[in-house]
């Protein structure tokens, strides 16, 4: 490993104080190089201290190199210590680099230098006394102690600055202060000369300031913009920025087709959870994998990293079979029936998939049979029998999730047999105590069958040193990390790989060949066999872990498959498979008070939500809005009403459509000359600022965060628009009239920057907003790091119109209705003799015979599967309509059996 550090950065600190603590010192060949030069290759700014990887990738986050030489040595990650590093980047980072800066380059004193840091030291003194504890994270020492210790050193080693009222802080900060590590690396970097040893160094570092602390309420401030104090330097940059213009964007990157790594460029490999295919997904399925994901490819396309982004359906298992049995179909019917649902669910939502393939393909059964025996020829299967419930009336071994009854462990009365909601633990079925088969509600019994397994413990090892390599400066979530932790700290256990079904890959074993792979297996494989159905270079995304960074996004409940079960299967196959690099999981998002249940028609599913009236892009919104990052969340009709009133239409609709009407209203169109004032500089930095804050969020995945940035920076526009009031300076003298050219100018430039910034987020909005304002093609593909002039004066825009409309209580009363579980009283013949209608019956058999007829014809054809299928799923609803007005319960239909 190779540490980059320069002289005099702050961060060398905690860097060289963790290496030195965790044994990693000697590992490390050190370079010293000058403050502005860039070792990160990627990045276009200098980054230091940074550590370059034996792999050939780059850790430049101080706490991120920290947390990796831990890792090295063993230590176990928990949620407190990730708790502090966050805090420690996200809360202390920015208002210390104030009071350093403040100290050492512009040579304040006293409260000058305390103040930006005052309110982050008293909430370290307050978590060390609550807590009783010498330490952050406990009774020892832990990796937040250095990081935060290193951080704060160059401050505190001057009395002065370490308050007497700040007792716990005093003794915590001391305590580390003696031990040799945190001493080695005080004199390696201060080098006796206090905080001054970081005056060269800070001299050649933008001028930082105190960021702006955002109010809980989402109404704009009186003077949001006073709030903070922006510096000299802030200022200059954003004008510089500002005029180069159109000059400043980068060439628009040419998409491949299919996309392939390229060499040297930043290959960003994105995969959404294959959702299974026999349900047709809900709102919290939705933000849960696929829209999360989509936000951060159309943010990396943006970025011109060359982004790939695919998923597709989860197709084989018991539940496809007992669906197919459902209906009256065969199994793949199913699949092709319910694939198309889901990928026309995801075209309205404007999911912009590069792929969305399926898992019943010949590729699937050739890549997974080869991983299995590449495993089974190192070693890594076992044979077992294993005891499992069959239930007798269905003559069937039942999968797990086709068991419910009460969880063991925690005494959930609805657990399912592979895993509890409640508690989260894993079960074995027939530990399930009153297991009930969910098809039929009887109860199974126990019988015996033989099974391979994946032999887990085996390959824990290997596991473990995989993640310590990855989790150190990676995104992964703190859910997906302490899900992780927690099968591990509890022992992995041989995992069963097979199952006695029909619907599945093929096992091409003898002894096992009435069998298939259970679908957790195989599921994981199938974003392998889906690449290949993209591409047939496939293995260049696949193989190719040194040039891929493979983000994936899913709910909670799919991490272990991706984390432990899927990497032991591909590091036991010993390809050089790549591997997750950031995996990006959400919590749950609940309806209302409740849960989504399409059976009791409650909650808004995929093929619903076009039919309510309200956008896609609205949706897309409010889901992001309240998208579960780190706890729980709920989808609620009133929330949804007031956000697209309060934010869309009121904030950001509003003051888009104001900047383009006062372009055409009173300048025909053209965007008029700018002459700024130190007022419309000022504002270029705070917009500015945001932006940088929307980047780097959005390039730690935190997308509900992201989104308040374009929010701020339209709040910012209407406050400018209302103190300047153009549309009364356009009838004064000539002054008047510049001055209301030029805040109409910079607000519609603010609004051009607007819509690429929520172009991940509603891109219907965002190509509306710019086909209205002429941006240019090449602004469009491009998000800046800085905010330049991209409509300059001489610009012709288009027609304007308003973006959104206002939701009405009446509207938003009758859909809370609708969707509370209404939708499955309607379906069901609650009382058969009411539905009786001579009429009505009469209508539905000829409806039913003409149906028939339209099946047949097509058979007779030969046509296509898929059209068959979608004629045979409307014969059986039109039969079950009519057996409900007949009286009749309706039964579920079954499939011609073959003679």
């Amino acid at each position: 490993m190779r540490l980059f550090v320069s002289d005099g950065a702050p961060g060398n600190l905690p860097v060289l104080a963790a290496a030195c603590r965790a044994g990693a010192r000697d590992k490390l060949l050190i370079s010293t190089v000058g403050p502005e030069e860039c070792v990160v290759p990627f990045l276009t700014r200098p980054k230091l201290p940074a550590l370059k990887l034996d792999s050939g990738h780059y850790l430049f986050s101080s706490s991120a190199i920290c947390r990796y030489f831990f890792l090295l040595s063993g230590w176990e990650q928990d949620d407190l210590t990730n708790q502090w590093l966050e805090w420690e980047t996200t809360e202390l980072q920015p208002v210390l680099s104030v009071a350093l800066y403040n100290l050492v380059v512009r040579g304040k004193k006293g409260e000058d230098v305390l103040s930006p840091v005052r309110k982050a030291l008293i909430h370290i003194d307050h978590s060390l006394s609550r807590r009783s504890c010498p330490f952050l994270a406990g009774d020892s020492e832990s990796l937040a102690d250095i990081v935060l210790w290193g951080a704060l050193y160059p401050l505190l080693q001057d009395p002065t600055y370490l308050p007497d009222e700040l007792a716990a802080l005093q003794t915590w900060f001391r305590t580390l202060s003696v031990q040799e590590p945190c001493q080695q690396a005080a004199e390696s970097v201060l080098k006796k000369q206090g905080a001054l040893a970081l005056r060269v160094y800070l001299q050649k570092q933008p001028q930082p300031s105190v960021p702006l602390e955002r109010p809980v309420s989402n109404e704009p401030e009186e003077d949001e913009l006073s709030a903070h104090t922006l510096s000299e330097e802030e200022i200059a940059m954003a004008v510089t920025a500002w005029e180069q213009g159109l000059d400043a964007l980068p060439p628009v990157r040419p998409r491949q087709d299919p996309v392939l790594p390229v060499a040297g460029e930043r290959n960003v490999f994105i995969t959404s959870a294959l959702p299974y295919v026999n349900n047709v997904p809900h709102l919290g399925n939705i933000i849960g994998c696929v829209l999360s994901a989509d936000v951060f490819a159309r943010y990396s396309r943006l970025r011109q990293w060359n982004t790939l982004y695919l998923s597709g359906t989860d197709e084989y298992g018991t539940a496809t079979e007992t669906k197919a049995m459902d209906e009256g179909l065969t199994p793949q019917q199913i699949c092709d029936k319910y694939h198309a649902i889901h990928a026309s669910i995801y075209r309205w939502f404007n999911i912009s998939f590069d792929f969305f393939g399926r898992t019943t393909t010949p590729l699937q059964t050739t890549i997974t049979q080869d991983i299995f025996q590449r495993l089974l020829s190192r070693g890594f299967l076992l044979k077992d029998t294993v005891e499992q419930l069959r239930c007798e009336r269905c003559s069937r071994f039942l999968a797990d999730r086709f068991v419910e009854g009460i969880c063991p462990f925690c005494g959930y009365e609805e657990a399912r047999g592979d895993q509890c909601d409640k508690c989260g633990k894993l079960i074995n079925a027939i530990e399930l105590k009153k297991p009930q088969c969910k098809i039929c509600r009887e109860s199974p019994v126990v019988k015996s069958s033989q099974h391979l397994f994946l032999d887990l413990p085996k390959l824990e090892n290997r596991l473990e040193e995989w993640l310590s390599r990855t989790l150190a400066g990676s995104d992964w979530t703190p859910n997906a990390r302490f899900i992780t932790r927690s099968w591990l700290r509890d022992g992995l256990k041989p995992r069963c790989i097979t199952r006695d079904l029909k619907w599945g890959t093929p096992v091409p074993l003898e002894g096992f060949q009435d069998k298939v792979f259970y679908v957790w297996f195989d599921a994981t494989i199938g974003y392998m066999s889906i690449t290949a159905n993209y591409t047939d270079q496939w293995e260049r995304w696949w193989k190719n872990p040194e040039q891929v960074e493979l983000y994936q996004f899913m709910a909670k409940d799919n991490v272990p498959f991706h984390s432990v079960v899927f990497p032991c299967s591909a590091l036991g196959a010993e390809d050089n498979y790549t591997l997750v690099s950031h995996l990006i999981a959400t919590e749950y998002l609940n309806y209302e008070d409740g849960k989504f249940s399409k059976s009791r028609g409650v909650g808004v599913f995929g093929d619903m939500a076009q039919n309510t009236g309200i956008p896609s892009d609205i949706w897309r919104f409010y889901l992001l809005y309240v998208r579960p990052e780190n706890q729980d969340s709920s989808f609620s009709w009133s929330d949804l009403m007031l956000k697209n009133n309060s934010e869309l239409l009121n904030n950001l609709g509003n003051f888009v459509n104001r900047a383009g009407m006062f372009v055409c209203k009173f300048f025909g169109g053209c965007v008029p000359k700018m002459t700024l004032t130190p007022d419309d500089q000022r504002l270029l930095a705070h917009v500015t600022l945001e932006l940088r804050l929307y980047h780097q969020l959005l390039e730690k995945v935190r997308i509900r965060d992201a989104l308040r940035c374009f929010l701020t920076i339209s709040r910012h526009g209407n406050q400018y628009i209302q103190v300047n009031e153009p549309w009364k300076r356009i009838k004064g003298n000539e002054a008047d009239r510049l001055r209301a050219g030029t805040v109409t100018g910079v607000a519609v430039n603010m609004a051009a920057l607007l819509s690429i910034m929520i172009q991940p987020y509603m891109p219907t909005v965002s190509t509306t907003i710019q086909t209205q304002l002429q941006l240019p093609p090449a602004a469009c593909a491009v998000l800046p790091t800085d905010f330049p002039c991209l409509l300059p004066a001489g610009h012709q825009i288009g027609i304007v119109s308003p973006l959104f409309q206002k939701l009405e209580n009446d509207q938003i009363e009758s859909l809370r209705k609708r969707f509370g579980g209404g939708q499955a009283k309607v379906s069901k013949a609650e009382d058969p003799t009411e539905l009786a209608n001579p009429e009505q019956i009469k209508l539905l058999t000829d409806a039913v015979t003409k149906q028939g007829n339209v099946v047949r014809e097509l058979k007779a054809q030969k046509a296509d599967k898929a059209q068959v299928a979608a004629e045979v799923a409307k014969l059986l609803e039109l039969k079950q309509q009519l057996a409900l007005a007949e009286g009749k319960p309706p039964e579920p239909s079954k499939g011609k059996k073959k003679k």
